[in-house]
């Protein structure tokens, strides 16, 4: 194993985190009936992408921060889903979703890197 790198110097996560700030900032536009309906689901669901990766990065052994990481896909897929329930629900526009999804595609893409590197190194 390489040099340790804070987790906060890895892109990924970075840009979830980024990506998460703009999430929690979207649910205070949410109507108050779904305050402990669909904004809550967001805000798990989003801050889950984040918390994976984090804890994978924390554990030191490859196998297991894939195993993270994949969890964090899946969370990431997750947040998209309730996002798309917001525009079902005429909660967000099509434009919102549409920027909110291309950021979610490229996270997306970044974990499968990260993923494929750590795999490069077991």
């Amino acid at each position: 194993m390489g040099k340790y790198e804070p987790i906060t110097e890895l892109k990924v996560w970075q840009k979830s985190r980024v990506f998460r700030n703009e999430i929690f900032k979207l649910v205070e536009k949410l109507p108050k009936e779904e305050k402990y309906r669909l904004a809550d689901q967001i805000i798990r669901s989003s801050r889950s992408i984040t918390a994976n990766i984090a804890e994978g990065h924390g554990k030191f052994y490859h196998k297991e921060n894939i195993q993270s990481c994949r969890v964090a896909r899946g969370e990431l897929i997750e947040t998209l889903d309730h996002l798309i329930c917001a525009y079902d629900c005429n909660y967000i526009e099509k434009e919102q979703l549409k920027s909110l999804k291309a950021k979610i595609d490229e996270i997306h893409k970044m974990l499968n890197s990260y993923i494929k590197f750590l795999k490069s190194q077991v």
